[in-house]
Parts: C-alpha cells; structure tokens; sequence
C-alpha cells in the first residue's frame, strides 16, 4: 500500500464515481462521521455519484439510503439495493423473489441456530432483525470473538452451505453467489443506468470482505483502521489514507474533487 498522497492526479481525473464500504470507512461506532457527510454531498454537487455498498442489513440501511447524498446503498452484502426515487419514497429491489428468499430465510435461520449452539459466548448482531437475505453474527460491536471462533463462525456457515464473510464487526452469511464485486455492477447499472465500466470507479474500504474489490478494481483506497485487518489481507489496497473512517473518507474525497477541479 502506498500513501493516498502518492495516488497521481490523472487517475484521479478518470474517475467517474466512488464506490464505499459503509461500517468504520464512513462511519464511527454506527453513526455517520461528519467529514464524511459533508465529503458525500461535495462529490454530489460535483456530479461524482456515491455507491455504499455495505453488509449492514436493509432495514438498519433504509434510513441512509433516504438521508444521504448517493445514487444507492446495497445492503447486505449485494442482497437489497436500496434507493430514494424521485418523489422521496423509497425503492427497495433484491436479487431474488419472494418464496426463493422465504426458502432462503429458513436455511439461514437454521445455520444461525448452529453457530449460536456450537459456540458459546456468540450472538447474532444487534441489527439482524433488519435483515432479509442473511444473517450476521457480531465479534466487535457490542461483543468481542477471537480470531479462532471467528474462524469457527465462517467454517460453520460455509458447512451450512453459506457464503461467509468477515467485515470489521460482524461474520456475515448468506446463500448466493452475490458479493460486493456484484453489487457494484447492480447499481451502477440499475441505478445511474449505464454500463459498470471498474476504470471509472474508485473503491474506499476498510476490512477483509472488501478484499473482492480491492482485487478487481484498479483503483483502490483503504482508509486507516485497515491496519486491524492487515494480518488477515490477502489482497490489499493500492492506498491508504492518513485519517481513520470518515476521516479517511473525506481525505480520499479530497483528493478526487482537487484532481478533478470541483
């Protein structure tokens, strides 16, 4: 990883949007910092769309996706694409229908029982009567899991037939081949309505389940608190930020809008 201060500004200046995590990359202990706020309406006023792309569930998102100043949020991990339609109202779509999701649900709700009952001290996360298409177990916010039972969660999902992934607070699962990579060409394409062309996007993450993006994507930034996930980090960003979370965001936004003159 290089410094952002590194990134050169002609790629900067190819850039037609951001694509970001949400937890611990624009946020601080679930709220939305304030430089990351104001960072998100400066890239809207200057015509570069925002996507969060997060594994927060659709209802703890609904909210934001209303608030903020972006194209979309897709929640849980490219399940639920959530956006403001013109007449403020909110638009919610899925990557599946509704008996396959209900099928889904009881799967899902199976393989939490066993996480649950095969590891004591695990709990499901906070926010999971938000969720429609997944389930997430928390390790780091509201309650602590080493990085052994950590482990245990993920091979548990994975035994049950789940995609797992480990983001900066919770072990998410769910059944299905979407991802973060698929999300971003979901909306990209749905809601701005053109192709999903990864040159003209700038990925902003902080943690191991954003290591899809950082691989595919040819320009990436990890904010700060990425250095908690280095060990774990097969693939890396190409950059890191100064600042922690939105902090970090703002830097990276930064540095778009003075590479693009906005």
């Amino acid at each position: 990883m290089q410094p952002l201060a590194g990134l050169d500004a002609a790629s900067l200046h190819r850039v037609r949007g951001v694509l970001t995590d949400v937890d611990d990359t624009l946020t601080r202990d679930g709220a939305i910092e304030p430089a990351a706020l104001a960072a998100l309406q400066a890239l809207h006023d200057a015509g570069l769309p925002v996507i969060a792309i997060t594994g927060r569930p659709a209802g703890w998102s609904e909210p934001f996706a209303l608030a903020w100043p972006v194209a979309a949020i897709v929640a849980e991990n490219g399940g639920v694409m959530l956006r403001r339609e013109a007449d403020g109202t909110l638009r919610r779509d899925f990557t599946t229908d509704e008996p396959t999701r209900e099928q889904q649900a009881r799967r899902l709700a199976a393989c939490a029982a066993a996480v649950l009952a095969e590891l004591p001290g695990t709990q499901l996360a906070q926010d999971s009567a938000g969720r429609l298409t997944d389930i997430a177990i928390d390790h780091s916010e509201f309650t602590t899991l080493d990085d052994p039972t950590i482990a245990r969660v993920v091979e548990i999902m994975r035994r049950h037939g789940l995609t797992a992934t480990v983001s900066s607070i919770h072990v998410n699962g769910w059944i299905g081949d979407h991802s973060k990579w698929t999300a971003a060409h979901w909306a990209v394409e749905t809601a701005l309505g053109r192709p999903f062309d990864p040159a003209e996007w700038l990925f902003v993450g902080d943690s191991t389940n954003d290591q899809l993006m950082f691989e595919r994507l040819p320009l990436t930034v990890g904010v700060a608190n990425i250095a908690r996930f280095l060990p774990q980090l097969q693939v890396r960003p190409a950059y890191v930020t100064l600042a922690e979370r939105g902090e970090g965001f703002a830097e990276v936004a930064a540095a778009l809008l003075a590479a693009c003159g906005r």
